[in-house]
């Protein structure tokens, strides 16, 4: 048999598939013979099986072998991806798999809610703007007009929306209709101070991200940094997690932390806060479209 010698290209060229399903003995023999078989070369493979739920989640990277009617180019590559797609689909139901196959260089179209404060906005459109984040923002919505010059600076669409009880149904009617119009991926939630409604919540579950500036689930509520401050505490942090109608209380994916002491004001304390929901917040975002972030039920399963 002719031996073929692996060649890898660059992240234009990886394909990435996720999959979860009912946990059972053969799931990595089969995906791993299915990709052998198709001329792939795994370069990255990341799995778990949760024995409280019986659920297996995995998370896979690799190249195929280059060959004579199998070019690599990201353009020439299309055909291999949906033959790829096809095949894996027999695979994937005889294990009733839920699954993603797709570049790893594959943009998704980000949609970022806001309301007065810039902080987690700007940090967000800056790492697009460098290229760690690799997505598409598509639009920004506020329930305020303060943040469209920011948004204008970087070149995206700035839509005010703004939001009473009187015209929430309303409000929210025009952000789905943005989303599904742009072809909307993910939502995410930038300190959006606007509680969303249950069905709005239903209609996003899985692909809205918040960030709630505390960690879940001490100190909820308003002014949490003032109140850590007079509690003396010596950790703050915040929480990034998936957006439920049981408000803060969707499956984390994400927290950070900063130690503080006694020699700091509540604003050098709240200064610190909105460091950690920066932080937080960009690698929740970053996992999420990079499919390393998996449900299980009320909880994530992340492969950093």
């Amino acid at each position: 048999m002719e031996q073929r010698t692996p060649t890898f290209g660059s992240d234009e060229d990886k394909f990435v598939l996720s999959l979860s399903c009912p946990d059972r003995p053969g799931i990595v023999h089969a995906v791993s013979q299915f990709l052998l078989a198709h001329g792939c070369t795994i370069v990255e493979s990341q799995q778990f099986g949760d024995q409280g739920s019986g659920l297996f989640f995995m998370r896979i990277g690799f190249f195929p072998v280059p060959s004579a009617t199998c070019p690599t180019t990201h353009g020439a590559d299309l055909p291999m991806l949906d033959a790829l797609r096809v095949a894996f689909a027999t695979v994937a139901t005889g294990f009733a798999m839920t699954w993603h196959l797709d570049y790893a260089s594959a943009r998704q179209q980000v949609l970022i809610m806001v309301s007065k404060l810039g902080h987690c906005l700007n940090d967000l459109l800056f790492r697009v703007s460098t290229g760690w984040l690799n997505v598409d923002v598509v639009a920004i919505v506020s329930n305020h007009d303060d943040l469209g010059a920011m948004a204008r600076s970087y070149g995206v669409p700035f839509h005010h929306v703004p939001v009473t009880p009187e015209t929430k149904p309303e409000a929210e009617a025009q952000l789905m209709s943005l989303v599904d119009e742009l072809g909307v991926d993910l939502v995410v939630l930038a300190r959006y101070m606007q509680v969303l409604s249950d069905g709005l919540c239903a209609r996003l579950w899985g692909r809205a991200i918040n960030i709630h500036h505390s960690m879940l689930p001490s100190f909820k509520g308003a002014r949490p940094y003032e109140r850590a401050h007079e509690r003396g505490v010596k950790v703050i942090g915040a929480t990034a997690h998936y957006v439920t109608s049981d408000l803060d209380e969707g499956p984390i994916i994400e927290q950070a932390t900063a130690r503080i002491d006694h020699t700091l004001s509540p604003a050098d304390v709240a200064a610190l806060g909105r460091d950690t929901e920066c932080q937080a917040l960009a690698r929740a975002v970053r996992w999420h479209v990079q499919r390393r972030v998996f449900l299980d039920q009320r909880r994530t399963i992340v492969f950093q």
